[in-house]
C-alpha cells in the first residue's frame, strides 16, 4: 500500500496517514493479519519523523484497527469490533462534506451517485 501525504492540507500528517491505513483495511487493500512498516521504516520513506508514525500507529491502536507489540511490530487486527454506528465525529464530518457539496452546487442526485460509487468500491 503507496501513503501519500498532502503537506499543504490542513489535516495533519498522522491523520492523512491514519485515515489512508483505515481505508486500506476497509477495502482489503489491507489484510488482516498483515504486518504494517516499522515506525521508523515508514518514517524513513515518507521523510518524516518517527514520532508522526508512532503517534498515527498509536491512535490506530487504541481504535481497534491495528495490533502493537515489541516482538512483531504493528500488525492490522484480525477482528475488527463493529460497532453497527458511526461516532458522531464521523457524522459531523460527513455533514460537513454533504453540506460542503450543496454550497459548490452538488445535487442530491449526483451526491447520492457519487456516494454510490464509493460505497461500491468498500462492499
Amino acid at each position: 500500500m503507496v501513503i501519500k501525504i498532502n503537506e499543504y492540507s490542513d489535516v495533519p500528517i498522522y491523520m492523512q496517514i491514519r485515515n489512508q491505513i483505515v481505508m486500506g483495511i476497509s477495502s482489503g487493500e489491507l489484510s488482516p493479519g498483515e504486518q504494517l512498516p516499522t515506525v521508523r521504516a515508514l518514517a524513513m520513506e515518507m521523510g518524516i519523523n518517527t514520532m508522526t508514525v508512532s503517534k498515527t500507529y498509536q491512535l490506530l491502536k487504541s481504535e481497534g484497527y491495528i495490533l502493537t507489540d515489541r516482538k512483531n511490530g504493528a500488525r492490522v487486527r484480525d477482528n475488527i469490533t463493529k460497532s453497527g454506528s458511526m461516532s458522531d465525529e464521523n457524522k459531523n464530518e460527513l455533514r460537513r462534506i454533504v453540506s460542503e457539496a450543496r454550497l459548490s452546487g452538488v445535487s442530491k442526485e449526483e451526491l447520492q451517485k457519487m456516494l454510490e460509487g464509493i460505497l461500491s468500491e468498500f462492499y
